[in-house]
């Protein structure tokens, strides 16, 4: 059937399995939203406040299921708009595919209304881009790119289309959904080597990174770490890959991980990191990261293998296939000298912890916030977050009761992600969704309540206010003698009565009690709402290690 342009990718986007799409109109994709209006039936748009807000939308819907997230904007700033949200994705390897309306073709070049060179601004943070200046490759071109989005490590695509191309015709066929590229397997030789060094092993220690959270093998992971005698840890990026009621499961490590788990992947003498990419706040000083053991690395991408740290093992290809291969091979260890060394690191960390909970000045707490909403939020509750102490606070102490639950910007570390983030991981699975957030990082995109509240999604927003730019802030307190420059905000904002005007809930919290009763009431309510949680700005997120600084430099308590 001969269709539009504009048709053709809305009906290629159905073809695809695209059910929701976050977007805002403009004049060079109207054609695009009024094929979407012919086509409302079978594709829902979400109309978010700004164009940050769908990318961040689309990257949140992505996150919580594993599909490719999609957004759409105008040329020009709705373009431009979307690029944080872009190189957000770019950073955590989240699969989304991210169109962009243009000018006519003729218009190219020639500095036209709202034209922007969006495939050249976005060539660094995507991992492919189009401009399609011929309807005639339309339809492939979407298919290609929801491919190229969710094969191998996954990461966003743009598509690029001209005015002219939306409203010229062409003939379209249906197509079935695009598989995924088959990701080699490791070889036979490279897996007996993995072994033999699991075997010899003594002190294991399983590095969980994002490459491993997706793929449901949780449970797997447990069973082969008691099966070897190891211990299990993760980065920032793993957290809810692995079930959190597990003896073995140490939580995150780096530079604000959790003291047992940092100190025993210091002192294991083998590290199998499972899709984990050896950031520089998981390393620290990278000269003296892990230096008494041997690493062992299983990652789809080689560009990771030897990037940031020295490893003894390689292994390149399908993640899944590979460790389980590893592990259905390798023998059964006791290695119980471990793991009561492991045990020690676990009663030093809780008595750093109390001495935290000892010295605390105000009447709520970061761990008592988290204590609550842990013990209150209904089952299958997401946690998305913006970026800033509060986040720490929440990789330290929130659980979770399954895989892609945790939905938070950590390789751009992206202020103002979580609202839109939390928009689109409830579009994505209609599970209740909890946003932790800072006063710093909700000032940035907070107009995305407006969509929340359209859209009646039940978003129970927590707000921890302590009137300064926390993360920065501990850092001056620490390292720069309390110069506190432009850290401390001062803003007069009334965060219940702004929640208010949006047409949402809004408590303010100061206490236990008040905070329990609130998030109790906000979860019954079923609606957007935000708890202003005020705590103390002299906080810090304990244990950290300095910048630049490695394991024996790290800080447990303020001296």
């Amino acid at each position: 059937m001969k269709l539009t342009g504009a048709q053709i990718l809305i009906r290629t986007l159905i073809e695809q399995g695209t059910t929701d799409v976050f977007g805002y109109p403009g004049g060079q994709v109207i054609n695009i939203y009024d094929a979407l209006y012919e086509y409302k039936d079978q594709i829902n748009h979400v109309l978010t406040a700004h164009e940050q807000g769908a990318s961040h939308a689309a990257d949140g819907y992505s996150r919580a299921t594993g599909k490719v997230g999609v957004c759409i904007a105008t040329s020009g700033p709705g373009a431009t708009n979307l690029v944080t949200g872009i190189a957000t994705a770019m950073l955590d390897s989240v699969p989304m595919v991210a169109i962009t309306g243009n000018v006519p073709c003729s218009l190219i070049g020639k500095d036209s209304f709202q034209e922007i060179d969006i495939t050249g601004v976005t060539l660094p943070i995507t991992k492919h881009n189009y401009f399609v200046n011929n309807i005639a490759d339309l339809a492939d071109t979407v298919r290609e790119a929801f491919t190229v989005a969710k094969s191998g490590r996954p990461g966003p695509v743009l598509i690029d289309i001209p005015k002219d191309v939306q409203v010229a015709t062409y003939e379209y066929e249906e197509q079935p959904v695009t598989e995924k590229l088959p990701i080699p397997k490791v070889k036979d030789k490279l897996i007996e080597e993995a072994v033999a060094l699991v075997n010899e092993s003594k002190k294991p220690y399983i590095y969980v990174g994002g490459g491993a959270a997706g793929l449901g093998l949780g449970e797997e992971i447990v069973a082969f770490a008691k099966k070897i005698g190891g211990v299990i840890g993760c980065s920032f990026m793993g957290l809810s890959a692995i079930p959190q009621e597990s003896d073995r499961f140490l939580g995150m490590q780096g530079m604000h991980g959790h003291y047992a788990s940092s100190m025993a992947q210091n002192e294991a003498d083998l590290i199998i990191a499972v899709g984990v990419r050896f950031s520089d706040r998981a390393t620290g000083n990278v000269s003296k990261f892990a230096k008494k053991s041997k690493i062992l690395q299983i990652d789809v991408d080689s560009a990771e293998i030897n990037k940031n740290v020295k490893v003894h093992l390689g292994l390149v290809g399908d993640v899944e296939d590979a460790f389980k291969r590893i592990a259905d091979k390798c023998e059964a260890q006791d290695n119980s000298a471990w793991l009561n060394r492991v045990d020690q690191l676990k009663k030093e960390e809780k008595g750093f912890e109390e001495e935290i909970a000892a010295a605390a000045k105000a009447p709520l707490t970061p761990k008592r916030v988290f204590d609550i909403i842990n013990e209150l939020k209904p089952e299958a509750t997401i946690t998305a977050t913006d970026v800033g102490q509060h986040q720490m606070w929440a990789a330290q102490y929130a659980t979770f009761d399954r895989p892609r639950r945790f939905v938070s910007s950590g390789g751009l570390g992206t202020m103002g992600f979580g609202l839109g983030a939390a928009i689109g991981a409830y579009v994505a699975t209609k599970d209740p969704v909890v946003l932790i957030t800072g006063d710093g990082s909700f000032g940035m995109n907070l107009n995305e309540l407006a969509t929340a509240v359209s859209y009646k999604i039940p978003v129970v927003i927590v707000l921890m206010n302590n009137g300064v730019l926390g993360m920065v802030r501990q850092w001056q307190t620490l390292f720069f003698g309390k110069r506190y420059s432009n850290t401390v905000l001062g803003r007069k904002t009334d965060f219940v009565a702004l929640a208010k005007a949006f047409g949402a809930d809004g408590y303010l919290a100061e206490t236990e009690v008040e905070f329990k009763k609130a998030f109790e009431q906000a979860v019954k309510a079923n609606k957007p709402t935000v708890i202003d949680v005020r705590i103390d700005k002299d906080e810090l997120v304990l244990p950290m290690l300095p910048p630049g600084g490695a394991i024996d430099d790290i800080i447990t308590k303020i001296k």
